[in-house]
């Protein structure tokens, strides 16, 4: 097995020892939902009701969902088939039941493009299912499906808590959200405002990449029959000691190559995977700001790169060795009465999933792009929102769109 193994069960037991000994904190105060829910969603569904009520024994309902118009406003004939599109993109149950105090249990099932079937592009999938039990009064342990604490939106991606139509780039391309895995994780305040979060999971498979233009997301093994003869491990540190602000960081890292499972070329291949990043929002007024920037390596690309040719025959299935991403968002809430909030934004952002690949090999220049969104979101309810923006890309114009969206959760 590999040290990381070990490490991380070092720092498991030193985050537990400290998260023990700390002043109880404002967990007290918060019947969280989970820790991967920030302060926000959790707030937002404390006001928009649910059926659990809070007490033990309870049952908990909840949910989100949205519909997206995408219209391409640069078209030609080869892509007239996706020039305009509409799709129910995801349709979430949440289910939550508290056993006691101290023990909970989280999961949400997501249906994808309305339908799913053999012959239909939709998906049913677990999203997240895991035991949440508090140990003490600042460390709590999970374990079970959830998701790996890097950047912003992975662990807080109901529409009504993000700006745009769609999931930006940089948290969806090069931080793979929705990235989730089996895994086993302490977290706690270890000071006041300053959290930490890490755990011991599965790990990714580089023999299951299947396509270089959205990185090492297809890499993520989501608990699906995952192989595990290699293991990853993260930790995300957050500091939210001042009202408005949260700034932070995660890591995650382990060899991918899986002793071969999905692809025998890979046997004896550790192709360490390592991703990073660094994030930050500030909410001051009625004005909001946004920034992630993150970067990953992989190990041993050469050797994918090779494998994933090999097994497919097909020359474009590159791995990356380097990957990486940012961008930096603004919005100001212009108008607002009652519930109704009408907040424009702007966000630009840069990525490229193969910024460096093997010697040997040709990185596509489409994968390296930069992106202005500007747009609107409408809130009619804190947990029901409309929304508006334009999308300008600077490498492939083709992609340049117009997008509608209503999210809702609850």
């Amino acid at each position: 097995m590999s040290r990381s193994y070990f490490v991380l069960t070092g720092v498991l037991a030193v985050l537990w020892t400290l998260a023990a000994q700390a002043a109880p904190t404002t967990d007290e105060k918060i019947d969280q939902l989970s820790q991967e829910l920030d302060r926000l969603k959790t707030e937002i569904r404390k006001q928009g009701g649910g059926s659990s009520g809070g007490e033990t024994g309870t049952t908990t309902l909840g949910g989100y969902g949205e519909i997206n118009y995408n219209s391409r406003t640069i078209t030609d004939s080869a892509t007239a088939d996706t020039n305009h599109r509409m799709d129910l993109r995801r349709f979430v149950i949440f289910l939550g039941h508290k056993y006691s105090e101290d023990l909970h249990f989280y999961s949400e099932l997501e249906l994808e493009h309305a339908v799913a079937s053999s012959t239909d592009q939709g998906e049913v999938e677990i999203e997240q299912a895991f035991i949440d039990y508090r140990l003490g009064n600042s460390v709590s342990l999970k374990t079970g499906l959830f998701l790996i604490p890097l950047g912003i939106l992975n662990e807080t991606h109901e529409p009504p808590t993000y700006y745009g139509v769609e999931r930006n780039f940089v948290e969806t391309l090069i931080i793979p959200s929705p990235s989730r895995e089996g895994a086993l994780a302490l977290y706690g305040e270890l000071a006041p405002g300053l959290h930490l979060d890490v755990g011991l999971t599965t790990g990714f498979d580089a023999g299951k990449i299947d396509n270089p233009n959205t990185g090492i997301a297809s890499a993520h093994q989501e608990l699906q029959l995952a192989n595990t003869n290699d293991l990853g491990s993260y930790a995300a540190l957050n500091y939210l000691g001042l009202p408005g602000l949260r700034l932070g960081g995660g890591i995650f890292t382990g060899h991918t190559g899986q002793d071969g499972a999905s692809n025998p070329l890979l046997k004896g291949v550790a192709a360490r995977l390592t991703l990073w990043d660094l994030h930050g929002q500030y909410r001051k007024g009625d004005l909001e700001l946004q920034a992630v920037y993150a970067r990953g390596t992989l190990g041993d690309a050469d050797k994918v790169s090779a494998a994933l040719i090999s097994a497919t025959a097909d020359p474009t299935l590159i791995a990356p060795k380097a990957f990486y991403g940012w961008y930096g968002q603004v919005a100001y809430h212009v108008w607002k009465k009652n519930d109704k909030d009408l907040a424009p934004f702007i966000r630009y952002e840069h990525y490229n999933t193969q910024q460096e690949v093997a010697a040997g090999y040709t990185a596509n220049p489409l994968n390296d792009e930069t992106v202005t969104t500007a747009g609107a979101n409408f809130t009619i309810h804190p947990q029901v929102v409309f929304k508006v923006d334009y999308q300008a890309f600077k490498t492939d114009r083709e992609k340049n769109r117009f997008d509608l969206g209503v999210g809702y959760m609850f």
